[in-house]
């Protein structure tokens, strides 16, 4: 099968789900297309709404404090930070070894077949966790994605917010954390971003490692704005924040 990687999913953690997703509903224009019940044993619950063909999931502990993985994230970062980027890609397992290879451990696999997935370990990538992933006769953008359910494409709307386009990532070295993601994704990094085929890396000058932004294309800026601030969020230039990162808006 030939080589390809795309970004599929972009995960935010939250300490409760039900107000971020009825934050982002409001502002973003977006709808719930499932909520995974196999993230129960992990101690979370979620939800996912698709932005054209990539999915943005919340999830978020049961209950308070550090017993989940996502609680601890939560603890140690003080909320502030994306959670994990998740690739489809033609070989979860052979992306892995190779990331094992370069000293990046696996943290879990996951098998729901058709779906096959490995995280790999974030304080080996580094800012968040990667997950490669595939599903057996669904390398089509549309086709089907089992975490997000099994009609997820007719949930996607394009009247508010038409696509995400940049996802940014935060360091004190910022090319240096670039060139390491790049070798993991398996795309090579062009000094500070790395560009795959449906979205961008963006690396950025900060004082902690963490996925800090999401840019969307937007039908309005103005008005995605202004539901932002409605919303109670703290509104910067052409952004806000919500959910731990900065959500960027461009037209």
């Amino acid at each position: 099968m030939a080589e390809y990687m795309r970004l599929r999913q972009i995960c935010l953690v939250a300490p409760q789900l039900a107000p971020v997703i009825a934050d982002i509903s409001a502002i973003m224009g977006l709808d719930v297309c499932y909520r995974d019940g196999n993230v129960a044993k992990y101690g979370l619950e979620n939800a996912l709404l698709p932005v054209d063909t990539i999915l943005l999931e919340v999830v978020a502990p049961f209950q308070p404090g550090p017993g989940t993985a996502a609680g601890r994230f939560i603890e140690k970062t003080g909320g502030r930070g994306g959670y994990m980027a998740i690739f489809v890609c033609e070989d979860p397992d052979a992306r892995g070894a190779k990331a094992n290879a370069m000293g990046v451990r696996t943290a879990n696999v996951i098998t729901h077949a058709p779906y096959h997935g490995v995280q790999l370990h974030p304080r080996d990538c580094r800012a968040a966790f990667i997950e490669f992933n595939h599903t057996d006769g669904s390398d089509d953008v549309l086709g089907p994605y089992p975490p997000a359910g099994p009609d997820w494409q007719k949930s996607i709307r394009k009247d508010t917010t038409l696509a995400l386009t940049t996802v940014e990532m935060q360091s004190p070295e910022p090319e240096a954390l670039a060139t390491h993601w790049g070798r993991i994704i398996g795309i090579p990094a062009d000094g500070a971003v790395v560009k795959l085929p449906n979205s961008t890396f963006r690396f950025v000058k900060g004082d902690s490692e963490i996925m800090s932004g999401l840019t969307f294309k937007v039908a309005d800026k103005a008005k995605v704005l202004e539901a932002a601030k409605a919303r109670g969020c703290a509104v910067k230039g052409d952004g806000f924040l919500l959910c731990g990162v900065t959500f960027k808006l461009t037209a």
